[in-house]
């Protein structure tokens, strides 16, 4: 039977409610992408150039440090991603988690959470820095219902 799971990064716990109910829905084994530095509300200050996030956003090649890595991700066939939208596209540590394993043969589904943007800039991005992995598609998820969740997970 194809094992699936749900990887997701959240700073301030929206990403998190969704990860866990998609997790739910999908019968998927559920793994929090953590920095190994928690990010504080100062550091998420986006109205702050100098902030931990603004400053990683600003750098194409910041690759922050996570911790409690998956030593099982061969076990998994179907990989949901999520995170938050940062400067209309995915924060820096989903690079880090796309270059700590091997994807090969993994089919990939971004999901996301935004005050107001999509998720269409995340999905370019990704698929450009990593077009060996098989990332199929993105959709935002804030608040989705469970009949959503089991439209984009197919169950």
């Amino acid at each position: 039977m194809e094992k699936t799971l749900v990887a997701y990064f959240s700073a301030s716990g929206t990403t998190e409610k969704v990860a866990k109910s998609l997790a739910k829905v999908a019968e998927a084994d559920l793994h929090e992408i953590k920095p190994a530095q928690k990010y504080s509300d100062a550091d998420l200050n986006w109205h702050d150039k100098q902030s931990r996030s603004s400053v990683e956003m600003a750098d194409k090649s910041s690759r922050p440090a996570i911790t409690d890595k998956l030593s099982n991700m061969g076990d998994y066939q179907t990989i949901f991603v999520g995170f938050p939208i940062w400067w209309y596209t995915c924060p820096t540590i989903i690079n880090t988690f796309f270059e700590s394993y091997d994807f090969s043969g993994k089919t990939v589904f971004l999901f996301a959470t935004s005050g107001g943007s999509t998720v269409d800039k995340a999905l370019k991005d990704l698929k450009a820095s990593y077009p060996n992995i098989n990332i199929k598609n993105g959709k935002l998820l804030n608040y989705a219902s469970e009949k959503e969740l089991k439209a984009f997970c197919g169950k």
